[in-house]
């Protein structure tokens, strides 16, 4: 009798068990299907893609005089991801590289890889304002920041022969042309643009459009083509 009894127990007691496990498994299957706003929203907001995000910048393709300067500066001021930090050695008693492009406001580090004491004087080339003057013990390094931009000339007092430029500009689209002429950018956000570009002490300077797609600079004028660019 109290085997029947426990037998009758076990059966209510796994039924009892039975039912909430379906009740629990109804709650999870409702629940499931009532979540998703993260497929919802992946809908409405998806991440983007490498090649969506290729087809919402632009290409710039120029042509300029052999080795000038030039700078795509956005028509309105705009932020930008850092750069990685800019450096100039001192090495063989030679500043390397000899013409450096460094982002306003960002860390450049200045390096003694000599065997020899050098010091690194540094002035904007335009105002001739100094910028700095410090000595640098071989295997040391200095940093500084440029806070405008603009062309900046360095020299080592200690060693007349040494010399080289810098050039700070807010913008990362600055670059030297090659001796044919050529220069490039990439990843370039549409907008209006004013292009500048330097040969020596003449200069000239261009209101541009870039758009998604390839644009093609030349002469002073944007042309631009291409899959998206129209």
């Amino acid at each position: 009798m109290s085997d029947d009894r426990t037998m009758r127990l076990f059966i209510r007691g796994a039924a009892v068990r039975n039912a909430r496990a379906a009740a629990v498994l109804i709650l999870t299957v409702s629940c499931s299907k009532s979540t998703p706003p993260s497929a919802s929203t992946a809908t409405t907001a998806p991440a983007a893609s490498p090649s969506a995000s290729a087809a919402q910048v632009g290409t710039v393709a120029g042509k300029s005089s052999p080795n000038a300067i030039v700078i795509l500066q956005p028509a309105t001021p705009g932020e930008f991801p850092p750069d990685a930090t800019a450096a100039m050695d001192q090495v063989s008693l030679t500043f390397t590289p000899a013409l450096l492009f460094v982002r306003t406001g960002e860390r450049v580090e200045f390096r003694n890889s000599d065997d020899t004491l050098h010091n690194v004087h540094v002035g904007n080339a335009e105002t001739r304002e100094p910028s700095f003057n410090v000595a640098i013990p071989t295997g040391e390094s200095y940093s500084y920041t440029f806070q405008s931009d603009g062309f900046y000339h360095v020299t080592c007092d200690i060693h007349p022969a040494m010399s080289a430029d810098i050039i700070s500009s807010s913008t990362p689209f600055a670059t030297m042309a090659d001796g044919e002429g050529s220069f490039g950018f990439a990843d370039v956000p549409p907008g209006d643009y004013v292009l500048r570009e330097y040969m020596g002490k003449s200069k000239k300077q261009t209101t541009v459009q870039i758009k998604a797609g390839i644009n093609r600079l030349a002469a002073g004028a944007a042309e631009t083509s291409g899959e998206n660019g129209r």
